[in-house]
């Protein structure tokens, strides 16, 4: 294999590259400022970047920068937008944090919020800073920020260990890795000193502390070599990326990743381990592989048992392992390098090398000369490794693929011979008839099919075997291994040569067409699995559709757990155990299944995690959450260390956990259906009612009017104003009733007009005033106060709905306030009272249809009032909600967006 002739990228490497960039592009772009410690210039650097962002008209926003006092860093804020940040009340202490929702409200083009490792106060949406980054990056906003090397969650124990503080502010390293670009700010550990003692890192008691521990010049150079490495390991990842996007594929020597080749020897863990300790040096990344020839599938049950222990032992060192069938080792380790960018491959010394045949360290020197190879010396002399090495015996195995025959291997050969005599025999009688070309092509045809039939060491058998056989019954003189005629040693030459060849031929696309078919099965075991779960619809079938199929493809018992409302799995049930074909049911262990599912991990037999187990529990990981627990009962332990065998039961999971998750919410849109099918139903109801209520209750509402204003006695006077006031709230309700109805059907068109609050205000307390009658109503009006677009009677139906409601839920003489104020885009107007308060955890519950604050209250209403609220608010474009007021008790607060007013006309 030349350089020149790389094999084509692999297209699922290409379709999930492509995946993820129509992923990232839904996504705003993160830029993160690197650094080794602070004062390195990460903050300077970024609002450098966002001053010429901002010059080049881009819309750029400062979140939140912390300065430290640094002059030069605070000079570089004038200009910029900043956004006001949001006071937390903690510990008796006002602290001051990043607004994620004014930001959200904003939604700038770019935003800095630096220090992304920082930890939020209690209260807040999200406890870590970069949370609110990742909502920022979902909401398509493009985030400058900032971490130190210190921060990110893999180095903190290692940093600890150097500068001797452990560090509480951790970022995961998951996060940092998927931002769009990463900058490294970077100063000579002595430049930094030099700032720190000029005053320009932390004030001059900060900086006298901080030079006496952390800011050593050991640990400075410590961290700037961690800072280094790690963006190293960054930028690898995105030079993987564009070789995949732009198809490349030679090798560019920009990782010291290592590629770790097993082989089917006593010093193959030798290899391992000193690969293991290499890459642990380098600290680089690195795989191992075994690839696996046709000669190589006939090795010996052990052997083979000690091969799959040996690649066990290399993911358990942290190496990516992985089996490759193929003829050729040396192309095959060249085409896995090639495809996977690794320059630098570790051998083991190959003592199998012949005359006819290069070792593969040459066929590799030779064929990729692009790739450095690293020899590993033997863990003993050469004559014991070479009495050590794994004997090649012809036995099946149980990752080998079967041959398609039962015969041992002494009786393939035994028919072999068998073979070749009765040939010979059934030729003799026609040679009077046959030429002797002919009957070497008989001869070329038996060893054709023994090589079909029985493999590699018989069919070379039959190829010596005929020749010797032609000799002896057919080249004169007969009955002899004496030679006539010298041309025939040119006969046997050839037809030894051409029988060699064509077994080598025979015997290469017998293994290739062996491959094909295992993999076809493979194939076809996972389409007819997911065919099935495709139609299944219930939860019960999918697990009965599971259980079956891995007792059928894998031969192996198998019980599927599910868990509860709780997150607790199930015991099954004899009736499942019983479908499941589990010979043990009562080994299931609900411990370790339990600990699979919680951490959703692999545990028992197998594993790091009770590998004493009998069973092999599998998670059942979906996208959103782990649906369940295989249970599996190996037929023997080498049939989980396969990593064929392992991703194609992970790929069994992950179509089961998919269909249980397809099924849940199956059952979570039908549960949706029938809730909206009712809501209609009621709304419907709702609205039929009240307008045919409507008419006579307005009649009722006059003529009890008519009654209460006639001159009546006291007595019966009372009881009229009695009766009409109950008319009234009864008109109120239906009327509620109605407007309700008509806001679900989307029946309400509002007329939107700019106008000023104040006289909304107004309108509204003078409606109120009967419910108002005993409380103490104040206004508290921002001065200039802005136009703003709205309906005006349906913000008065707000206003008046807000106010009755708390007029009826506090106590009499309790004092109400009216504030209304600018805040970001939003004029936000706000009811408070000093009364009892909302219900505790039921701040969102009280805007829902037909939801009282207190329940069997006798104070009257039926619940719509605040959910007719937040409809026409929402309508508008604002938000409502309820918090606790600043006299202690409520305080219900709704937005309206400002708008832009419209340019007044030129009268001129």
């Amino acid at each position: 294999m030349s350089p020149s002739d790389y094999p084509r990228p692999d297209p699922d490497a290409l379709l999930a590259h492509v995946n993820e960039q129509d992923r990232q592009a839904l996504r705003g772009k993160l830029r993160i400022y690197f650094g080794a410690s602070a004062g390195v210039g990460k903050t300077y650097a970024m609002l450098v970047a966002a001053r010429q962002l901002k010059s080049e008209g881009r819309d750029a926003l400062v979140g939140i920068v912390e300065t430290h006092g640094r002059k030069e860093t605070a000079a570089l804020l004038d200009g910029l937008d900043i956004l006001p940040l949001k006071t937390v009340d903690y510990r008796d202490r006002k602290i001051e944090e990043f607004d994620i929702d004014a930001a959200l409200a904003r939604r700038p083009a770019l935003i800095l919020v630096d220090e992304l490792a920082h930890s939020n106060a209690p209260g807040l949406r999200h406890p870590k800073r970069w949370q609110d980054v990742d909502e920022l990056l979902n909401a398509g906003i493009d985030v400058f920020t900032t971490i130190n090397v210190q921060h990110l969650e893999s180095l903190n124990d290692v940093v600890g260990g150097i500068t001797g503080i452990r560090i509480a502010e951790t970022m995961p390293d998951t996060f940092f890795d998927a931002a769009n670009e990463v900058v490294l700010v970077d100063i000579p550990a002595d430049e930094l000193l030099g700032r720190l003692k000029a005053g320009k890192v932390y004030l001059a008691p900060q900086a006298d502390h901080a030079a006496r521990h952390f800011f050593r010049k050991g640990n400075l150079i410590a961290l700037r070599e961690l800072a280094l490495r790690r963006t190293a390991d960054r930028v690898g990842g995105d030079v993987q990326a564009y070789r995949i996007e732009k198809s490349i594929g030679k090798v560019w020597k920009t990782d010291t990743a290592l590629l770790a080749c097993i082989g089917p020897y006593a010093q193959a863990e030798h290899v391992v381990r000193n690969a293991a300790r290499l890459a642990g040096q380098l600290n680089a990344d690195w795989h191992a592989i075994y690839i696996e020839t046709p000669e190589l599938q006939k090795l010996a049950p052990k052997s083979r048992e000690q091969i799959l222990k040996t690649l066990k032992l290399a993911h358990n060192l942290g190496a990516v392992t992985a089996v490759l069938p193929g003829n050729d080792v040396a192309q095959e380790i060249a085409s896995y390098a090639h495809n996977h960018n690794f320059s630098k491959i570790v051998l083991g010394r190959d003592h199998t090398a012949r005359l006819w045949r290069p070792s593969c360290s040459r066929r590799l020197a030779r064929d990729a000369p692009d790739l450095d190879l690293i020899k590993i010396g033997s863990a003993a002399s050469p004559e014991s490794a070479s009495a050590e090495k794994i004997k090649r015996q012809h036995a099946d195995s149980v990752n080998a693929i079967p041959a398609g025959g039962a015969e041992s291997p002494h009786w393939r050969y035994l028919w072999t011979a068998i073979a070749c005599i009765a040939t010979a025999m059934a030729a003799t009688p026609m040679q009077p008839y046959l030429d002797l070309a002919n009957i070497v092509m008989l001869f070329l045809l038996v060893e054709v099919l023994i090589a079909i039939r029985f493999g590699r060491g018989p069919a070379i058998m039959a190829a010596f075997l005929s020749v010797a056989l032609f000799d002896f019954f057919f080249v004169p003189p007969r009955l002899s291994f004496a030679v006539g005629d010298i041309q025939y040693l040119i006969t046997f030459a050839v037809m030894l040569a051409v029988g060699l060849i064509t077994v080598h031929l025979t015997s290469g696309l017998r293994y290739q067409a062996r491959v094909a078919n295992h993999r076809e099965r493979r194939a076809r075991a996972l389409y007819e699995f997911a065919r099935e779960l495709s139609s299944a619809l219930e939860t019960e079938k999918i697990v009965s559709v599971t259980q079956n199929a891995v007792q059928r493809t894998f031969h192996a018992n198998a019980l599927l757990l599910l868990p509860d409302d709780a997150s607790h799995l199930q015991a099954p049930s004899p009736a499942a155990a019983h479908s499941g074909k589990t010979r043990h049911p009562e080994l299931i262990d609900p411990g370790t299944a339990q600990w699979a599912y919680d951490q959703a991990q692999p545990a028992g037999i197998g594993t790091d995690t009770l590998p004493g187990s009998a069973l092999f529990y599998l998670p059942l990981i979906a996208p959103m959450r782990t649906r369940g627990v295989l249970a599996i009962e190996p037929p023997n332990l080498r049939w989980i260390w396969i990593p064929e065998q392992r991703q194609h039961l992970d790929t069994f999971a992950t179509l089961a956990a998919i269909a249980l998750e397809r099924v849940h919410y199956i059952d979570v849109a039908r549960n949706a259906l029938v809730h909206m099918e009712s809501e209609r139903l009621r709304n419907s109801l709702l609205a039929a009612l009240s307008h045919d209520l409507r008419t006579p209750l307005t009649s009722l509402v006059g003529l009890s009017e008519s009654l209460a204003l006639s001159r009546l006695e006291p007595p019966q006077a009372e009881l009229a104003h009695a009766l009409h006031n109950e008319a009234l709230r009864m008109s109120n309700l239906v009327a509620n009733l109605l407007d309700m109805a008509r806001i679900q059907s989307g029946s309400i068109q509002l007329n939107r007009q700019w106008q000023h609050i104040e006289e909304v205000i107004g309108s509204a307390l003078r409606i109120s005033h009967a419910a108002l009658a005993n409380h103490e109503v104040t206004t508290q009006l921002a001065p200039d106060l802005p136009l703003v677009q709205f309906d005006a009677v349906l913000i008065e139906r707000v206003l008046c709905n807000l106010l009755e409601n708390a007029g009826k839920y506090t106590p009499t003489g309790s004092h109400i306030t009216i504030a209304v104020k600018t805040h970001l885009q939003f004029l936000e107007v706000s009811i408070n009272d000093d009364g009892p308060g909302l219900p505790a955890g039921r701040e969102e519950a009280i805007f829902e249809k037909f939801m009282r604050g207190q329940h069997e209250s006798a104070t009257p209403g039926v619940g719509l009032g605040l959910a007719i609220c937040r409809a026409i608010v929402q309508a508008h474009g604002g938000e409502i909600h309820g918090a606790k007021s600043p006299q202690a008790g409520a305080s219900l607060i709704f937005t309206l967006p400002l708008g832009t007013l419209p340019a007044m006309p030129d009268l001129d």
